[in-house]
């Protein structure tokens, strides 16, 4: 028997809590119903195809799926959809505009922080969200925010240069 879009099977049993959610992804309001254990992860990159934030561990320890609600970095891979509702998410994809990349994105480019390039989006949002919460980070405020955020590639030294460079890229901007 296949589950329809309510929840219900084909003889009418409910199989699936589902919880209507309206939000604002990037900007742009999304409205459906998820199960209610689904979580972002799946939400954004199977049902919206928003394919930059990237599973990984599937235990919150990596960083690689880290996308902001309401600001703040979490890992979308342990966020349960329907938490979301009446919330704003941005997602990698959300970062930049049509004019151009982030300044972070672009301090990223310029300083190598990334090589093979699949932590990058988290290690994006998560300094996106560093960034939000304090403009001017100190050299320790960098390590601590992002040490949750792991880079195989070992380009920790380029991640930190590019905030610190993003960083005063947007106090001089004022």
């Amino acid at each position: 028997m296949g589950i329809n879009p309510s929840g219900h099977n084909e003889a009418g049993t409910e199989t699936v809590q589902l919880r209507d959610v309206t939000t604002t992804i990037n900007g742009v309001e999304w409205s459906g119903r998820v199960a209610i254990e689904e979580v972002l992860l799946d939400l954004l990159r199977t049902r919206i195809r928003l394919t930059g934030t990237k599973r990984s561990c599937e235990s919150a320890v990596c960083g690689a799926c880290t996308v902001l609600v309401d600001g703040q970095p979490i890992s979308s891979c342990a966020f349960l959809a329907f938490e979301i509702d009446g919330r704003s998410v941005v997602t990698i994809e959300g970062v930049g505009s049509d004019a151009g990349l982030d300044p972070l994105q672009e301090a990223f480019v310029r300083n190598l922080g990334a090589q093979c390039g699949y932590c990058t989006p988290g290690q994006i949002m998560s300094a996106k969200g560093l960034l939000l919460r304090s403009p001017t980070p100190t050299d320790e405020e960098i390590r601590e925010w992002m040490s949750g955020n792991i880079c195989r590639c070992g380009c920790y030294s380029a991640i930190a240069t590019s905030i610190r460079e993003a960083s005063d890229a947007s106090t001089e901007r004022g």
